[in-house]
């Protein structure tokens, strides 16, 4: 029955990989070793295009070992709330990567993929399969505009 109301609302999940990029970079320049990255690859991770940025919970962000960049007000259901935004995290989301801040959520939340990392990858809710659309890269299509 799950899965006939998750069609009708539209629902769009994906896989992610979240990973410290400060941790890439002190390998990448060999302070550390490779498998000392902390990394953690996340299941059903809602894309919720309501959400501007990408949202995890405090547990992660602590297991990620991210880097505390600022406190902002951002607006919810029921008026505004100070949160606390985290840098420096390398997201994989389809075979495409970047690096993003993300805003911290209670522990035990679900973690949110929102709009700008989804626009900045290229990637696109296809809510009739219910799954994101990667959008071209190359040609005359692509999706990377500079106007």
């Amino acid at each position: 029955m799950a899965t006939i109301t998750d069609k009708r609302m539209g629902k769009v999940t994906t896989t992610m990989t979240v990973t410290n990029r400060i941790d890439q970079i002190l390998a990448e320049r060999g302070f550390i070793p490779t498998h000392q990255i902390r990394s953690i690859t996340l299941e059903n991770v809602l894309v919720d295009t309501g959400a501007t940025r990408l949202c995890l919970p405090e547990n992660i962000i602590m297991d990620l070992g991210l880097v505390f960049q600022e406190q902002v007000d951002v607006k919810i259901a029921v008026g505004v709330q100070k949160v606390r935004v985290f840098r420096e995290i390398s997201l994989t989301v389809e075979g495409r990567e970047g690096t993003f801040n993300c805003i911290e959520l209670p522990a035990g939340s679900d973690p949110l993929l929102g709009l700008i990392p989804l626009e900045d990858l290229g990637l696109e809710p296809d809510v009739h399969n219910q799954r994101l659309r990667l959008l071209p890269i190359q040609g005359k299509d692509t999706f990377l505009t500079v106007l």
